[in-house]
C-alpha cells in the first residue's frame, strides 16, 4: 500500500472488491485478506476521499483539509462551503451526535435542521446528510471509520486519523504528486480534472517523451536511472487486473501508452457489451493483451470464467500464464474455477 499510495475503494463484488483485486494482482498468493482486515482494524490503512491510503499519509492532506475549500477554490466549491454555513445547525447536530454516539451510519444521524436542501441534477439531489458528511470529510472534521456492507460508517476525524504533524500546503501538494508519480511511473504534467485522485503531477519528476505519442510526460526519477542504464532486460509477468486499477483507470493514458481498447461495461445493457459486465484486463509482460469475463458465484462455490477475449493471437505460454493467474484468483476467493 505504501508503494501504491492510493487504491480506490469500490465494493462491486462481481469478482471481488477493488482493493482486494488490486492488492492480489500485485502480490498473488502472497496476498492475505486477513492481513488487509487487520491493517484496517488497526487503522494502519484509512479511507480518505474514497481511496485507501497508509494512515501516516494524512499528514499530506491535513493542510488542504484545514484550508478547505481553499484559496483557489472553484465557484462550485465556494458555493458548497456556503451551503455548509447556511446549514450550520444541521452540521453542528451531526458533529455533536458523532461526538456522543459515534461511529454511525448516515441514516442514524439527525436528518432535520437543513435550511436549504442539497440540490443537483444527479443521483445525490436531496441526500442532505450524505452530502454534508462528504463535505465535512473534505474539511477534515469527520472520517470513515469502517464499512458495514457497502455503507460507510462515520466518526469524528480526530478519532480515526493518527496524530501526525501536518505538512505545509505547498510541500504537501508536491509530496502527494511525488507519491502519485512514484506509484504510476509515468504521468502527464497536466490533464483534465477528475474527482478524487488527480491524473497529473505538474512539474514533478523528469520530463520525458514517449515514442509515437504526442506531447510530453513526467517520469519518476527512479525509472529515469533505469532507462539510462537498464542493466538486465525487462522481465515482466502476467497479471489479471481490476478495471479500477490506477494503472489503467485513466483511459486516455491507457490508450496512449498501451494502445488498449477497453470500456467498463457494467452500466451498459447486456446485449451491448463486448467483453462482459466487469471484464478484467490482462497484462502480459509490458502489454495489455486481452480481457477476461469472469464472475464469482459464491453460493455455487465457483469462479466462473465466461469468456477470455484475446486482442491478438496468444502464444501457448501466454494462455498457460493467464490460466494460472485465474486459478490463483479463484484460490484467493476460496472458490473453484470453472471455464465455460
Amino acid at each position: 500500500m505504501d508503494r501504491l499510495a492510493a487504491v480506490q475503494v469500490d465494493l462491486t463484488s462481481h469478482v471481488a472488491p477493488n482493493v482486494e483485486l488490486v492488492l492480489w494482482s500485485r502480490l498473488g498468493d502472497g496476498f492475505d485478506t486477513e492481513q488487509l482486515g487487520l491493517a484496517l482494524e488497526r487503522r494502519e490503512l484509512v479511507e480518505i476521499h474514497g481511496f485507501l491510503r497508509p494512515a501516516d499519509d494524512i499528514a499530506l492532506f491535513r493542510a488542504q483539509m484545514d484550508a478547505w475549500p481553499g484559496p483557489h477554490a472553484a465557484d462550485w466549491q465556494v458555493a458548497t462551503a456556503r451551503w455548509l454555513d447556511t446549514n450550520a445547525r444541521a452540521r453542528d447536530d451531526i458533529l455533536q451526535t458523532l461526538r456522543s454516539e459515534g461511529p454511525l451510519r448516515s441514516g442514524q444521524l439527525p436528518q432535520d435542521g437543513f435550511v436549504r436542501p442539497w440540490r443537483s441534477s444527479g443521483w445525490n439531489s436531496g441526500k442532505n446528510v450524505q452530502m454534508m458528511l462528504e463535505r465535512l470529510e473534505e474539511a477534515g472534521q469527520v472520517a470513515v471509520s469502517h464499512r458495514e456492507g457497502r455503507e460507510r460508517v462515520w466518526e469524528l476525524a480526530e478519532r480515526i486519523y493518527p496524530e501526525v504533524s501536518p505538512v505545509a500546503l505547498d510541500d504537501a501538494l508536491r509530496l502527494q504528486a511525488e507519491r502519485r508519480l512514484g506509484s504510476m511511473g509515468l504521468l502527464r504534467g497536466t490533464s483534465a480534472k477528475v474527482p478524487g485522485e488527480p491524473n497529473d503531477v505538474g512539474e514533478i519528476g523528469v520530463e520525458a517523451v514517449v515514442d509515437g505519442v504526442r506531447g510530453r510526460w513526467r517520469l519518476s526519477p527512479d525509472l529515469a536511472t533505469v532507462i539510462d542504464d537498464p542493466g538486465e532486460s525487462f522481465s515482466g509477468r502476467t497479471a489479471v487486473l481490476s478495471p479500477l486499477d490506477r494503472l489503467i483507470f485513466d483511459r486516455r493514458r491507457m490508450a496512449e501508452l498501451f494502445e488498449f481498447d477497453y470500456t467498463l461495461e457494467m452500466y451498459k445493457p447486456a446485449a451491448s457489451r463486448r467483453w462482459g459486465y466487469f471484464a478484467l484486463p490482462v497484462l502480459h509482460g509490458d502489454r495489455l493483451v486481452g480481457k477476461v469475463d469472469a464472475e464469482a458465484d459464491r453460493r455455487g462455490g465457483f469462479l466462473r470464467v465466461h469468456a477470455v477475449h484475446r486482442d491478438e493471437p496468444w502464444a501457448p505460454g501466454t494462455v498457460d500464464d493467464v490460466e494460472r493467474e485465474l486459478e490463483a484468483l479463484a484460490r484467493m476467493l476460496g472458490l473453484l474455477i470453472e471455464f465455460e
